[in-house]
């Protein structure tokens, strides 16, 4: 208690009185805010306060179902755990909705009351946990905007239950609480009529005030536009948009006619449903100034200016000889990444239009079809659907992966049976999760996606036998149907209307569904592209609409891992930052959206991560071959940057270096490069331009610019950069470390440096100088060698750039990015790398200035039990580690570390297992608690260790923390 009120008292005088007094960090007093600019939310707070509680109490004025949304899966969680909250709101202004009242009530812990008298407009939040509450008090309701993008001022404090704000906080709550009337479902039908009223004529007001608008293009459409009129200034005929599902790319194409103005408009689709929705928003943006006819099936109307066309009619070569080549001065194709079908080429090869515009989503294709190459590789505009959520074209969405459901103790996998599928305890659960979720308004509106035909009829019928009206709908079905199972979806007839569509895939694209509100996914995710069309069906934006609920059932899939990657639309399959964005939660994701997992698909899918083969020569060959298409020509790893594609550094990993890869792929005789210049090349990739430490990248760079470089200039270049000094023993090692000296290769049974065993010279220190080696300056003639390593050199320092934090930096590492042992020991500027050595958990430096500590926090049950070391958080500040054993008070690592004070620096990194492979968290600089030091014994007493326990100089973020001490197991 006395270390809890010391390091509260330090806070309160850091917060209150000098910031630079140093304290802890977990209970300084903090402004909560939303900025989309660096993700930061109020709902993370809220999120990471509700996972450590003991109880919590909300006062907040407003509650709507996306507020709810955004804190259901922590709610759910409570509840299994019987956490007790206690939620008051109010009927002032009538605002808050009486679904999100119903959607509490759901919930056995959560006392629910509202305050029905006097204007109470108070927001506050507070959370108890033992020995320190935390209350965050401010401007945020309990509603998706206030917690994830209105601009939002809150303060968070932390203060014991017997502190004077504490008490008067339960006071003051506690007598408003008990004048608050019980939410029931009694007063929710009475509340109903009254908050319909008052939102009819909030909506009456709002339709006048946007009445008058006129249809205009949004932000990013203008850029589009601005876009094609420099390609047709430029004298180029075709262009290919790639816009995500929901984005009006319609509209569009639209604007873009209406500036071009054609005298005849071809647009060609693949449904009769899209080409009557194309043709409303042409005739909306020219307002009768042209005339619009169908060319479809029996539809003919070709004396009109505008016409609209299903692939399936215009590409009969009787229809196609119907028109001369040159008819049409502008044509649209829409879902263009079909265009390698026959019946597209057709209509490519005939006509000859002025202009060509290509649409699509998704142009990259798994059959190998260079779809970039009809366009001539010319992209007028790109807006993937993470974009789009970030400019609020999208509606946003709360999505819930929920495990399904263990049959005979196995949790389903990719190759379940029919009847495991179909069985009634799996229909129960994916019912009760159903209704458990729910939707914005109560109003179910669902699409669900299935493994196979069987089972989605099979799960239809079951559904219509539970009361719930469904259609079922696969391919054999006809246009006419599926029109009739969308309309009926969307229809506000309840004798007609339909809650769920179940289906295979044919609803992945060109189906417009804008009133979906609900999708259930009941199919392993084998591809991320599809995941993204599908949830693109219900991401339309339309009036009285709050969001979309998304609804995952995750069993034992192999490629669970492509979850997260579609989600966060992080394409870079990169493992590390996979497993961040997974631990981030919400916070990464554009808008209100949120992402929630329960606990066991969370684990899954950190499973599925850690067992992903992520260097598939498969999976390279492909996003190498798509990029290729894409811009035209071999890409280098700044073009997978640049255009949002995999991590080039996997093709690193996989090659020793990117040249290697694509030697492998191109057969260019110009490809050539000597054996040292290939040896250099994989060297500096694999261990100098990796992006941990930044000054070697730059001194290279430089170096290769200029010749030379004064050591007082590049000392000079990283201070203005990056905020921070370097010494003269850096500049020494990077010296070493570009001369390749300190990673070392087998030489005759002897670790010998790479640089010696080569005979490679790169840099030399002459006074006050760094100078190229003439051997070096030699090598880099060959400008395929120059061009490959000044790729590598970019790649490297972009990536550092982009990681790096300058608040998070510390002495060569930023807090939370991952180094291999072999990174850190460079970074300490070691003189040889010493992983070869029995480095273990740690070791301390020849001159005694450092001492990595090393830990793998979940041991492996297998390993013997004189190194099951008992390593482990005993909060987010405090660490408590074990020496290496046959170690006791006065060994002389053991002593080295007590004597810390004479200038032992201690940095601290962390995997959570083996799994993750050998990379580590770096966790920040640990200092001894004195009188910590207790020598010990384990495995049965064989074996002396000393403990000691360690106070962390920053206190791990919650996030991380989170997922470090949480087993897979």
């Amino acid at each position: 208690m006395e270390f809890l009120q010391k390091a509260l008292s330090e806070s309160l005088h850091t917060g209150f009185i000098d910031q630079l007094n140093q304290s802890n960090a977990e209970y300084l007093p903090q402004i909560i805010i939303n900025d989309k600019s660096v993700g930061k939310k109020v709902l993370t707070t809220i999120d990471n306060e509700l996972k450590k509680c003991e109880e919590f109490w909300f006062s907040v004025a407003f509650v709507t179902t996306n507020g709810v949304a955004t804190i259901k899966n922590n709610l759910i969680e409570l509840d299994k755990k019987n956490i007790k909250g206690k939620i008051l709101v109010s009927q002032y202004l009538n605002f808050s909705q009486p679904e999100s009242l119903r959607q509490l009530l759901i919930f056995k812990n959560v006392e629910l009351k509202i305050a029905t008298k006097g204007k109470f407009h108070s927001k506050g939040y507070l959370f108890k946990k033992g020995k320190v509450n935390d209350l965050i008090i401010g401007s945020s309701n309990l509603t998706s905007s206030a917690l994830c993008e209105n601009t939002e001022w809150n303060l968070k404090i932390s203060a014991t239950p017997e502190s004077y704000i504490i008490n008067n906080v339960i006071k003051e709550f506690t007598s408003e609480f008990e004048k608050a009337q019980p939410v029931t479902k009694e007063y929710i039908l009475k509340y109903e009529p009254i908050y319909k009223k008052q939102f009819e004529s909030n909506k009456t007001v709002n339709e006048e005030i946007n009445g008058l608008s006129i249809i205009t293009p949004n932000e990013m459409q203008k850029e589009a536009l601005a876009n094609l009129k420099k390609i047709r200034v430029q004298n180029i005929n075709k262009a290919l948009l790639i816009s995500a599902t929901g984005t009006g790319k319609t509209y569009l194409s639209a604007f873009d006619a209406k500036h071009v103005n054609p005298k005849k408009l071809l647009f060609v689709v693949h449904r009769l449903n899209i080409v009557k929705a194309a043709m409303k928003t042409f005739n909306a943006v020219f307002d009768g100034s042209k005339t619009m006819g169908i060319y479809s099936g029996n539809i003919k109307e070709l004396d009109n200016d505008f016409i609209f066309t299903t692939i399936q009619t215009i590409s009969i070569v009787a229809n196609l000889n119907q028109f001369d080549p040159e008819t049409f001065d502008y044509i649209v194709i829409d879902e263009t990444h079909r265009a390698g079908a026959e019946s597209y080429q057709k209509i490519l090869n005939h006509f000859r239009p002025k202009f060509l515009l290509g649409m699509t989503a998704t142009p990259e294709r798994t059959d190998g079809l260079d779809i970039f190459k009809l366009f001539d590789h010319t992209i007028a505009y790109e807006i993937r659907l993470h974009k789009a959520m970030e400019e609020e074209m999208l509606s946003p969405f709360h999505y819930f992966g929920v495990t399904d459901i263990t049959v005979d103790g196995s949790i389903l996998d990719e190759n379940a049976d029919f009847g495991k599928l179909t069985s009634r305890e799996r229909i129960d659960r994916i019912i009760e999760k159903a209704k458990l979720y729910g939707c914005d308004d109560g109003n179910v509106r669902g699409l669900i996606f299935c493994s196979t035909v069987a089972e989605c009829f099979e799960l239809s019928k079951e559904f219509n036998k539970r009361g719930f009206k469904t259609i079922a709908l696969s391919g054999v079905n006809t246009e006419k149907d599926r029109e009739n199972a969308i309309n009926r979806l969307e229809s506000e007839n309840n004798t007609e209307k339909i809650d769920y569509i179940f289906t295979v895939d044919i609803f992945n694209e060109g189906i417009d569904i804008p009133r979906v509100n609900q999708i259930i996914m009941l199919r392993p995710t084998r591809s991320a592209i599809i995941f993204v069309q599908q949830l693109g069906r219900g991401l339309r934006k339309i009036d009285n609409k709050d969001y979309l609920t998304v609804i995952d059932f995750i069993g034992n899939y192999n490629n669970s891992y492509l979850v997260p990657i579609a989600l966060y639309g992080d394409t870079t399959y990169n493992k590390d930052t996979l497993r961040k964005l997974m631990a981030s939660g919400s916070s990464q994701i554009p808008g209100t959206s949120t992402i929630n997992f329960d606990e066991i698909s969370q684990k899954r899918i950190f499973e599925s991560i850690d067992t992903a083969n992520m260097q598939r020569k498969k999976d390279l060959d492909h996003d190498f071959k798509v990029l290729k298409f894409k811009i035209g020509r071999t890409p280098m790893m700044m073009d997978f940057v640049e255009h949002g594609s995999r991590d080039p550094y996997l093709y690193v990993d996989y090659s020793k270096s990117y040249l290697n890869y694509v030697l492998n792929q191109e057969n260019s005789k110009e490809l050539v490069v000597n054996t040292k210049q290939k040896i250099i090349l994989e060297s500096f990739s694999v261990d100098i331009n990796n992006a941990k430490r930044v000054e070697e990248s730059i001194l290279l760079q430089k170096i290769i610019q200029n010749q030379k470089i004064g050591i007082e200039e590049f000392k000079k270049i990283i201070k203005n950069k990056y905020g921070y000094s370097i010494s003269d023993k850096i500049v020494d090692s990077c010296i070493l470390n570009l001369n390749l000296l300190f990673v070392t290769g087998n030489l005759n049974n002897k670790k010998v440096p790479i640089g010696e065993i080569h005979g490679i010279k790169i840099v030399k220190k002459i006074d006050d100088d760094i100078q190229i080696e003439n051997e070096f300056k030699n090598e880099l003639q060959n400008s395929i060698f120059l061009a490959f390593l000044n790729d590598n050199i970019n790649y490297s320092i972009y990536t550092f750039d982009r990681l790096y934090e300058k608040e998070k930096y510390q002495g060569g590492f930023v807090l939370y990015r991952k180094y291999s042992r072999k990174d850190v020991f460079r970074i300490l500027n070691w003189k040889q790398n010493p992983v070869a050595q029995n480095v273990g958990g740690y070791i301390i430096s020849p001159d005694k200035t450092n001492c990595p500590i090393f830990v793998n926090y979940h041991k492996e049950d297998s390993i013997s039990n004189s190194t099951k070391y008992e390593d482990g958080f005993i909060n987010n500040t405090e660490f408590e580690w074990m020496s290496k054993s046959n170690r006791t008070i006065n060994s002389p690592d053991v002593k080295a570390i007590i004597n810390y004070k004479l200038g032992l620096r201690i940095p601290l990194f962390i995997k959570k297992h083996n799994g993750e492979g050998t990379d580590f968290y770096y966790m920040g600089e640990l200092t001894p608690i004195d009188g910590s030091f207790h020598q010990t014994t384990m495995d049965n007493d064989k074996v002396s260790v000393v403990k000691i326990r360690f106070l962390l100089n920053h206190p791990v973020e919650d996030n991380l923390y989170n997922y470090l001490i949480h087993s897979q197991q």
